[in-house]
């Protein structure tokens, strides 16, 4: 069985046509994976809907708190990718016995089929159940371990660090 747990981010964010502005409402997760067809084993769990540019120590710990105490051994988080580094850094540092692969998108699910959240939800999917256990980032059908990535934010790419 894969754990799912939501944390917010672009993934799951709406659009409101008349203000233009972006906002969370409910989780997509549910019937993405059922458009896609998706038979594995899931349980979703929504901790919390927040951007990651906002998110604090405290949401951080419980998101690491759900990670440990979930008997899963296979969890995927959906998170907003500006602070996604960050949040894998506080995972890891609990060497928990698990696979952990943190996912999102630079493009809102709502955006219908510009949204890149599909394709980098089905990817962290299959990531999460064949890589040994440790802390990953899944982004645009690559993974990297956590400490060995970096956001490029003129690209808006997850590539490999260089450095430090």
């Amino acid at each position: 069985m894969v754990q799912v747990f939501v944390t917010g981010g672009t993934f799951d964010k709406e659009y409101n046509y008349i203000t233009g502005e972006l906002y969370f409402k409910d989780t997509h997760l549910k019937q993405i994976f059922e458009r896609g067809r998706c038979t594995v084993d899931i349980d979703i769990k929504t901790l919390m809907m927040v951007d990651s540019l906002e998110m604090t120590a405290e949401d951080r710990q419980i998101i690491v708190h759900n990670c440990n105490r979930v008997h899963a051994e296979r969890i995927l988080i959906t998170h907003g990718t500006d602070r996604m580094v960050e949040t894998a850094a506080v995972i890891a540092e609990k060497n928990l016995d698990k696979t952990i692969v943190l996912t999102g998108a630079m493009i809102p699910h709502a955006f219908g089929v510009s949204s890149d959240g599909f394709f980098n939800l089905g990817s962290a999917l299959a990531f999460v159940q064949t890589l040994p256990h440790g802390v990953y980032i899944a982004m645009h059908g690559r993974c990297f371990h956590w400490d060995r990535v970096e956001k490029n934010r003129k690209t808006g790419y997850f590539e490999a660090k260089l450095s430090g």
